[in-house]
């Protein structure tokens, strides 16, 4: 698994096109869709990056628990929690792989492609085998990836973003054979005469549909529905972006 360290102070700077209220519509939409007669009132974050969307999704009024296995980020989401007027979220220190809560939720939801970070179908197993505890019978998951087709895409990519405080580059190399993307990021922050570098490597798999909905079956989840980006709509042949479904047995 790849951690977020230098990332994190920036990562909300250089994501603020990601639309989480539409997201949560979206997330919110599917539920009261698929959702059994029980409905979901508590709602795991599983690698809940900086909080956005746990806190928008508290703000709803779902009592929510979000884990993420860096502590940079969590920290970030945290100063975001007191903001909440309800009740805030809950943040753990979790790995999605070694989750371990007190009890159970009613539905889970991992976004922004945290799933390709399980870099092996051992790895995207022992989560989905651990997460099967922590999700009521009945219960719901949904989670969405990169496809082969986005990395293909990204592979020898450059990108750069940048404001007074940070200046970031990254590039990404993608491997068709282990369906392996590492990116290789520069930042750059302003430490008032000076800039300081610091360099991070992330890595994610393209994981087929075939491996997601084995590793669901074995890990007793049903597989639902697979739709394209936020959407209800069977994904596309060049689909960057693919939402799954699944509801524990």
């Amino acid at each position: 698994m790849s951690s977020y360290t230098s990332l994190a102070e920036c990562y909300d700077e250089f994501t603020g096109d990601v639309r989480y209220s539409l997201w949560a519509d979206y997330l919110t939409g599917l539920f009261d869709k698929y959702s059994d007669k029980d409905g979901v009132h508590d709602v795991l974050d599983l690698a809940c990056g900086t909080g956005s969307l746990s806190v928008i999704l508290a703000e709803r009024g779902f009592e929510v628990i979000g884990t993420d296995a860096s502590e940079d980020m969590l920290a970030e989401a945290q100063a975001k929690a007191w903001t909440v007027s309800g009740t805030p979220p809950m943040f753990l220190h979790q790995s999605m792989e070694e989750l371990d809560l007190y009890g159970t939720v009613d539905a889970a939801v991992c976004c922004l492609d945290s799933i390709n970070y399980l870099t092996s179908r051992e790895l995207l197993s022992q989560a989905f085998s651990r997460l099967k505890f922590f999700i009521r019978p009945g219960g719901l998951f949904i989670f969405d990836v990169n496809t082969d087709a986005k990395f293909r895409n990204l592979d020898g990519s450059v990108f750069l973003r940048e404001n007074e405080d940070f200046f970031c580059t990254w590039s990404a190399e993608y491997d068709k054979d282990s369906q392996l993307c590492t990116f290789f990021y520069d930042i750059f922050k302003n430490c008032g005469e000076l800039w300081s570098r610091e360099q991070e490597e992330h890595t994610e798999r393209a994981h087929s549909y075939d491996e997601i909905k084995n590793a669901l079956e074995n890990a007793e989840f049903s597989l639902l529905a697979v739709f394209g980006e936020l959407s209800e709509n069977p994904p596309a042949d060049d689909e960057q972006r693919i939402f799954y479904v699944a509801r524990r047995n």
